[in-house]
């Protein structure tokens, strides 16, 4: 006899308390906005309305969709191949960089047009920006390495209204540095955001895309095309996630007192062990691991500071009142 397939919950408890996406995908709301999704939309096996997540085309739809009902853009698409985010996972990064800069404001979140903010990595979906601004109204500068990826963002941005004065692209010309050549001089960011390329190689992620669509599908495929996109820069980069993370970490000391907070994404435990030994080498003073989790996936974010207690208490009696 078969064992029982358990229903799936309806709220996605491991989500931040305040993300609009715990409970499950309203399909009427959402095709009421993106008629263009209905095709896509099926049964599953508890008869719940749901999609193909190994379809990159209704993983597409369904993201456009989400940010029209829930967070008013109008225009929102990506270049063919490029990363497609999962938004219910970007916005509880949000929601957790909230947390942290409400908890070094004495459990006060400070106001939102006040709050500057650097994405490393914006890509051709701009959804960090969109989401922090939408959410608690903070500005954002977005940097990438990628100039299709900058035009894309770009494009998004000017097509939708309170963007384009919220919201600045800016391209990293240096391949090898993260904040060199995009923190101006005498520039002061309060929080920086990152979600690293994962993995060390094209192998390396193609067989991480072949793993996913086998979990989504129950099928083995040998030459899958990935539901989530994604290009080189996105995905992976020499040494992958650790040295990324190594590196930033080492240069986000030139930038001590140009941030509040830089934080970063970790998707591997053993990752944060090395990022936590590269901390305590750089000499930050504060460092939070704040841990995530969505589904069955748990991951973290790593944030750090090299601003003293009293300069904290200057910084926010000059920007946060």
């Amino acid at each position: 006899m078969l064992p029982l397939k358990k229903t799936p919950p309806n709220e996605k408890a491991r989500l931040h308390p305040r993300n609009k996406h715990r409970e499950r995908y309203d399909f009427k709301q959402l095709l009421e906005v993106c008629p263009d999704l209905a095709p896509f939309v099926t049964l599953n096996i508890h008869q719940a309305e749901t999609i193909d997540f190994a379809n990159p085309q209704a993983v597409k739809l369904l993201n456009r969709a989400l940010l029209l009902r829930h967070y008013g853009i109008e225009y929102w698409d990506i270049p063919a191949g490029y990363l497609c985010p999962p938004i219910p996972g970007r916005a509880d990064y949000i929601h957790h960089i909230a947390d942290l800069l409400a908890a070094s404001n004495g459990g006060k979140l400070p106001p939102g047009n006040q709050i500057r903010c650097l994405d490393i990595g914006i890509g051709a979906n701009c959804i960090y920006p969109i989401l922090g601004n939408r959410i608690y109204g903070w500005s954002f500068i977005g940097s990438d390495i990628d100039p299709v990826a900058i035009e894309s963002a770009n494009k998004i941005i000017a097509a939708n209204p309170g963007l384009p004065e919220a919201v600045e692209c800016r391209l990293q010309t240096n391949p090898n540095a993260i904040f060199e050549g995009i923190i101006q001089p005498d520039e002061i960011i309060d929080v920086t955001l990152c979600n690293p390329p994962f993995h060390a190689s094209e192998e390396d992620a193609q067989a991480g895309s072949l793993r996913k669509v086998k979990n989504l599908t129950g099928k083995k495929i040998k030459s899958p095309i990935r539901n989530f996109g994604g290009k080189q820069g996105e995905l992976w980069c020499e040494g992958g996630e650790a040295v990324f993370l190594e590196n930033m970490i080492q240069e986000s000391q030139q930038f001590a007192t140009s941030c509040f907070w830089f934080t970063s994404l970790v998707s591997k435990q053993s990752n944060l062990k090395r990022a936590q030994a590269a901390l305590e080498k750089a000499g930050a003073l504060a460092v939070r691991v704040i841990p995530m989790g969505q589904g069955n996936k748990t991951s973290r974010i790593v944030a750090w500071t090299f601003i003293s207690k009293k300069k904290q208490g200057i910084w926010k009696g000059a920007r946060w009142k």
